[in-house]
C-alpha cells in the first residue's frame, strides 16, 4: 500500500485548558487503497502502517472508514425523503449534514416525525433567545453518528455512511492487531474532532485536542489512518501512565 511519509507538526494548544506541549508531537498521515465493505479494517491497517507505528504511538482510524468496512453506507438514491425532509432540509446551513434530505429522512426514521418537529420548533425558540445547535442536541446520536455525502471520496460521493458499530471494539482490535494504540475519531475541517472508541490507556479528550487541525482531510486524500508520534520526553501526553 502506498504511504504519506510527511510528518505534520501538530499546532500548538488553543486554549489555557491545553497547555500541554505539542512541540514534539507529530501526526504522519498514511494513504490507503479504496476501503470497501466487509474489509478487516484491523488488519488493513496493520499493513498500511507496518513499520511506521510503534508500541509507544497512536493510530487514529477515521469513522467512515470503519463505518463503510462494517457495511454501514447507504446509496442516496435508495432514500425516498418526505415532504417533512425536503422542508427542513431546505432551512439547514450550508456545511450541516441535514441539508440533504436524504440524510434527514434517516433521522426522520430513526427517531419518528414527532420528535424532529419538536426539535425544530425548539431550535427556533433557541435562536431567538441566542442560543445555537438546540436542534442537534435533542436529536443527539440519531444525527452525529450520520455523515452527508457532500465531498466524500469517490465513489461513496451519493453514499451517505451511518456511525460505525461498538468503535471501542473495534479500536481495541486495531491495538492489539498492530502493538499500538489506536482510537476511532471523528474529525472535521471545522477545527472538530471527537473520539468514537480507544483501546486501553489512551487518553481521549488530548487525542482530539491533536487532531483538531484533522490531518486525515475530508477530501480526495484518501488518508484514513493517521499515526500520531510522540518526539519529547517525559510523560506521553496522550496515554494514560500504566498502573
Amino acid at each position: 500500500m502506498p504511504v504519506h511519509s510527511e510528518m505534520v507538526t501538530i499546532g500548538a494548544p488553543r486554549s489555557a485548558a491545553q497547555r500541554w506541549s505539542t512541540a514534539s508531537l507529530v501526526a504522519i498521515p498514511i494513504r490507503t487503497r479504496l476501503i470497501r465493505s466487509g474489509d478487516q479494517i484491523a488488519e488493513l491497517t496493520a499493513q498500511a502502517t507496518l513499520g511506521i507505528a510503534g508500541p509507544n504511538d497512536v493510530i487514529a482510524v477515521a469513522e467512515t472508514a470503519v463505518a463503510i468496512a462494517q457495511g454501514r453506507a447507504i446509496a442516496a438514491e435508495t432514500i425516498r425523503p418526505s415532504r417533512l425532509a425536503y422542508a427542513l432540509s431546505r432551512r439547514a446551513g450550508a456545511l450541516a449534514t441535514i441539508n440533504q434530505p436524504e440524510s434527514l429522512q434517516l433521522v426522520i426514521d430513526q427517531v419518528g416525525s414527532f420528535r424532529v418537529l419538536y426539535a425544530a420548533a425548539m431550535h427556533v425558540l433557541g435562536r431567538l433567545r441566542g442560543r445555537r445547535g438546540v436542534f442537534y442536541e435533542i436529536l443527539g446520536e440519531a444525527i452525529a453518528t450520520i455523515d452527508g455525502y457532500t465531498g466524500t471520496l469517490p465513489p461513496f460521493e451519493r453514499t451517505i455512511v451511518l456511525g460505525p458499530q461498538d468503535p471501542d471494539r473495534v479500536a481495541q482490535a486495531i491495538a492489539q492487531r498492530t502493538g499500538a494504540h489506536a482510537v476511532v475519531v471523528d474529525a472535521n475541517d471545522l477545527g472538530i474532532a471527537k473520539v468514537l472508541g480507544a483501546s486501553h490507556g489512551v487518553r481521549r479528550a488530548r487525542v482530539e485536542e491533536a487532531l483538531v487541525h484533522n490531518p486525515q482531510g475530508n477530501g480526495d486524500e484518501q488518508t484514513p489512518l493517521v499515526v500520531l508520534k510522540w518526539r519529547g520526553t517525559g510523560e506521553h501526553p496522550l496515554l494514560e501512565r500504566p498502573v
